[in-house]
């Protein structure tokens, strides 16, 4: 399953980050590594984006930056 799928108060964790290496490198650089807790918070109105607690903080991604993000 793709994080842009998880419902909200669920928390998951990352197996595997698709995308080019620009997407990539700036997924990882907020944190969102291999292995790594995601708790999603919220989605916004229209759905997007997704409010998510990473590491202890909390982070906006867009729906479509999410759906290269494979969770469990």
């Amino acid at each position: 399953m793709t994080l842009d799928k998880v419902l909200i108060g669920k928390t998951v964790t990352v197996i595997k980050l698709y995308g080019d290496g620009a997407i990539r490198r700036r997924i990882m650089d907020m944190g969102i590594t291999k292995g790594t807790k995601v708790t999603v918070r919220k989605y916004a109105p229209l759905g997007d984006p997704i409010e998510l607690t990473v590491r202890g903080y909390e982070l906006s991604l867009r729906k479509e930056d999410a759906a290269k993000i494979e969770v469990e």
